[in-house]
C-alpha cells in the first residue's frame, strides 16, 4: 500500500494517545478507589455509594475500551510492518482509503463489515 510512512506515523500518533487516555483513565480509576476507600463503608446506606461504584465501572469499562483499542492498534502496526495493512482479512480486496482514514484499525472492506461485526 503507498504512503505507509504516513500510515505508520499516523498509527504511531493514534497509539500515543491511546497510552496518554489509558494513562489518564488509570489515575481515574485510581482516585475513585481512593476516595471508596475514605467514603463510608456502608455502600447500601450511603447515598454516594452507588454513585461511586457506578463511576468506577464506568471508568474500568472506558479502560477496558482503551486497552482495546490500543490492541487494534499495534496490530494495525503489525500489519503495516507485514505489507497487508489495508487489505481485507475476509475477502483480500483493497479497502477504500476512505474507509482507512475513519478507521484505520479496520481489518475488513465496507462490504465485509457490512456482513458481519468483525470490523474494527
Amino acid at each position: 500500500m503507498t504512503g505507509q510512512p504516513d500510515v505508520r506515523a499516523s498509527l504511531q500518533a493514534e497509539r500515543q494517545g491511546a497510552q496518554a487516555r489509558i494513562a489518564a483513565l488509570q489515575r481515574d480509576f485510581a482516585d475513585i478507589v481512593a476516595a471508596t476507600e475514605a467514603a463510608n463503608g456502608d455502600d447500601e446506606h450511603d447515598p454516594e455509594g452507588a454513585t461511586i461504584a457506578f463511576e468506577r465501572q464506568h471508568v474500568a469499562a472506558l479502560l477496558s475500551q482503551a486497552h482495546e483499542h490500543l490492541g487494534q492498534i499495534d496490530a494495525a502496526l503489525l500489519r503495516v510492518d507485514e505489507g497487508s495493512y489495508g487489505r481485507c482479512v475476509r475477502c483480500g480486496t483493497t479497502i477504500p482509503a476512505d474507509r482507512l482514514a475513519a478507521r484505520p484499525t479496520a481489518i475488513t472492506c465496507v462490504g465485509c463489515a457490512a456482513g458481519r461485526t468483525l470490523a474494527r
